[in-house]
């Protein structure tokens, strides 16, 4: 019995006469997890602001900021956000205008918009404290299957699989999964191998692994397969097929669309810009009036705020591209002829002071060509 318990505790090796010798104990081929870990520990990022405070509040408010867009891109965005809103109900507390404000440049504002109700929601439905439960976290705004996941992982160390950007990069290479992941069929057998590989124990690492692997190694264009752990399994690595997965998105011609900025400055040199509506392209932004053509600027002035426009100079027109269009933008800039009254607080209206900015949400068009002026 000691023999046969030692041939299944210890690994064969040959002898120099040719025989089976067990000198050891038998080493356990490691998980796809193990190798993840492994070289988490040893190389992965443990540095970033959101890093060395996993509250929910503060991984929450990271997943949604890095959804899309690049970490170097998103560390003073997170920084800044957090010094005015260090906890959930500081943000609840804080005029959308503030939290859009902080947001500007950041890009998908419908981000902001739903961080903003979900602190809300969490404070008034879960007395501030962030529920437990992927169900739960699912019922806030803005939150769905993989962010969930990232805060029950990060934050409370709970078993929950996490399927983002990185890691469906990295599990299509892997298990060379053909097709675009926007596809039904695609993305459940790409969330089958996310939850097969998540494993019981150190949650919370292997999530933040599994993003950091797919950002820094496994990336995009030119994955540096030569230090990834997991180089001897991958299947897209083994057909030379790397740049094949995950397949690309169905191309479509966007559309393009256009519209007339207008500039217009009174006789102090603010600007006009009008808040739009709470949901929609740039919802609850402030932009310039936006006109159909050149030609009713004039009108425009007289109808809207009593008073002529004169110097009207179109500007350099410009593109600006959504996901789904492009946006062809022609800036006129105008100077009204006397100082109007009727709309100093107008509500969705405002005479914007380029020397003394206030703190409001802009759309990034409107930025630039204001930092231009």
């Amino acid at each position: 019995m000691s023999s046969l318990r030692n041939r299944k505790r210890f690994g064969p090796v040959r002898g120099v006469q040719g025989k089976l010798q067990y000198t050891g104990p038998m080493r356990k081929h490691p998980t796809f997890a193990d190798q993840v870990l492994a070289w988490f520990d040893q190389h992965g990022r443990k540095d970033l602001p959101w890093q060395y405070d996993t509250s929910p509040y503060r991984v929450w408010v990271s997943e949604i900021m890095l959804q899309q867009t690049q970490v170097r891109t998103v560390i003073p965005y997170y920084q800044r956000f957090m010094q005015r809103f260090p906890d959930v109900q500081a943000l609840a507390q804080a005029p959308i205008d503030e939290v859009l404000h902080l947001w500007t440049g950041l890009g998908y504002y419908a981000r902001a918009r739903n961080l903003h109700r979900a602190a809300q929601q969490v404070c008034t439905e879960h007395g501030g404290v962030f529920p437990r439960s992927l169900e739960a976290l699912q019922g806030l705004p803005g939150i769905g299957r993989s962010t969930a996941g990232a805060i029950l992982g990060i934050a409370f160390g709970e078993w929950a699989a996490i399927l983002d950007g990185n890691v469906k990069r990295v599990l299509a290479r892997y298990h060379a999964v053909a097709g675009w992941p926007g596809d039904t069929a695609v993305h459940r057998q790409l969330w089958a191998f996310a939850e097969e590989h998540t494993p019981q124990a150190r949650v919370s690492d292997y999530t933040q692994a599994m993003m950091d692997l797919g950002a820094t190694l496994c990336t995009r264009s030119r994955p540096r397969c030569t230090e990834c752990p997991l180089q001897a399994g991958c299947s897209a690595l083994a057909q030379g097929r790397q740049a094949d997965f995950p397949g690309k998105k169905p191309r479509k011609a966007l559309p393009v669309r256009s519209t007339v900025f207008l500039v217009l400055r009174d006789t102090q040199g603010h600007v006009l810009l009008q808040q739009r509506p709470p949901s929609g392209i740039w919802g609850g932004l402030w932009c310039f009036p936006e006109l159909p053509s050149l030609q009713v600027a004039p009108d425009w002035c007289l109808e809207q705020l009593g008073h002529a426009a004169r110097s009207l100079e179109p500007g350099a027109a410009f593109r600006h591209t959504f996901s789904h269009y492009h946006l062809d933008i022609q800036p006129l800039h105008a100077q009204l002829d006397a100082q109007p009254e009727a709309i100093m607080d107008a509500g969705d209206r405002l005479w914007y002071n380029v020397q003394r900015p206030p703190e409001i949400g802009l759309a990034a068009p409107v930025a630039r060509l204001l930092a231009s002026l």
